[in-house]
């Protein structure tokens, strides 16, 4: 308990930094861990508490990458979506694989090394749109789509990834099974859980964490990724009232999350797991993949390298996706591989995205404004 307490008091501190020079806290919430972990001056080490706590983080990640999944509006944005997001994931996919692949890594850790490599945050990328006041510019909204876009195939890795051994024929019916309960109890029970949000007390609260914590207990009793049905419980409920739902959620995902990232952070071994000359490569290349996809993303949908750069500028960093995957199914090198990359590419996509004119001057066409973007959310 005085481990998560020292850490938490850490993470504190290092938020009001961070939020005063407006740069990312995610890459100094690892960084701390890593100092106050085995990897350096060993004072805080991971238990069963913070391990609960940390899994806490991660479930109500995934909460609201399900809240996030609205087919209907993706089903409306088709062309932004598919051309984006197919851009994005045949560029940085097959580089961060190869990549991966090339350096010695095995075929599952280049997967898990290029899912993570290939997954912007939603929550760096969105950050960095309201701080710079960049949401009324047009690329805004092809930003957000690709967030969404990302969220989508990394639903597909994970249940790859969870599937493992199994018979993927018995485990697609397994989930599409906990997914059809998740959407019946949704649909038949909307006007009970509207009932519940409408209500000024403990309840919906009380409600909202014992409904994600529940689905996965249930999962795991049935042998299910409690990743997936959290996932699917989040997209069920968003057919209701998603806002009230995250709402609700987010100071739980928010506090669990510090610690879920700072404890990945306390696990991390840097000492003989890992060449520096690898990782460098790594992360040179996480910055340049992007560039490539974001500025044909740009020509693709605006005719436009500007824009492209605006894209690029805001989709640079990795972020909780990368070390979600990197917790769940990472080796030791797999995990301080992408814990760096997380680092680097956070702290240069905060400073690209902040002084996007540098890269963007002299350019024509791109990143006018417009008026308001509809209202989108986004998952990771």
């Amino acid at each position: 308990m005085e481990g998560i307490i020292i850490a938490l008091f850490v993470c504190l501190v290092l938020a009001l930094v961070s939020k005063y020079l407006s740069i990312p806290a995610i890459p100094f919430y690892i960084i701390a861990g890593v100092v106050l972990g085995k990897a350096g001056l060993g004072l805080v080490a991971s238990d069963q508490i913070s391990s609960f706590f940390s899994d806490m983080g991660l479930i109500f990640l995934l909460f609201f990458v399900g809240l996030g999944l609205k087919v209907d509006k993706i089903s409306e944005n088709q062309r932004e979506v598919l051309t984006s997001g197919i851009i994005d994931l045949n560029v940085n996919m097959l580089i961060g694989f190869a990549a991966a692949y090339l350096l010695g890594f095995s075929l599952i850790e280049s997967l898990i090394v290029a899912a993570a490599f290939y997954s912007s945050s939603t929550a760096l990328a969105v950050t960095s749109l309201i701080e710079n006041r960049k949401l009324m510019m047009r690329e805004s909204e092809t930003i957000i789509w690709l967030m969404v876009f990302e969220d989508l195939v990394l639903i597909v890795i994970l249940a790859l990834l969870s599937a493992g051994n199994e018979n993927l024929l018995l485990f697609a019916v397994e989930v599409l099974g906990g997914l059809a309960i998740m959407y019946a109890l949704a649909h038949y029970g909307k006007e009970f859980l509207v009932s519940i949000l409408e209500r000024d007390d403990e309840l919906p609260v009380l409600f909202t964490f014992v409904a994600v914590v529940a689905t996965a207990g249930f999962a795991l009793f049935l042998g299910i990724p409690d990743t997936l049905m959290v996932i699917a419980l989040g997209a069920a409920f968003a057919t209701t009232d998603p806002d009230a739902f995250e709402q609700h959620a987010r100071p739980f995902k928010d506090v669990f999350l510090v610690i879920f990232f700072v404890f990945f952070g306390i696990t991390i071994n840097l000492s003989g797991t890992i060449n520096l000359n690898m990782i460098g490569i790594i992360c040179i290349l996480a910055v340049a993949s992007k560039l490539i996809s974001g500025v044909l993303t740009g020509l693709a949908l605006y005719g436009s390298a500007k824009s492209g750069l605006e894209i690029w500028t805001n989709t640079i960093a990795r972020g909780e996706f990368s070390i979600a995957l990197a917790a769940l199914y990472g080796s030791p090198p797999v995990a301080a591989t992408i814990a760096v990359m997380v680092i680097v590419t956070s702290l240069v996509g905060s400073f690209a995205a902040k002084y996007s004119g540098v890269f963007t001057h002299g350019f024509r066409g791109g990143s006018r404004h417009r008026g308001p973007p509809h209202k989108i959310r986004a998952g990771h």
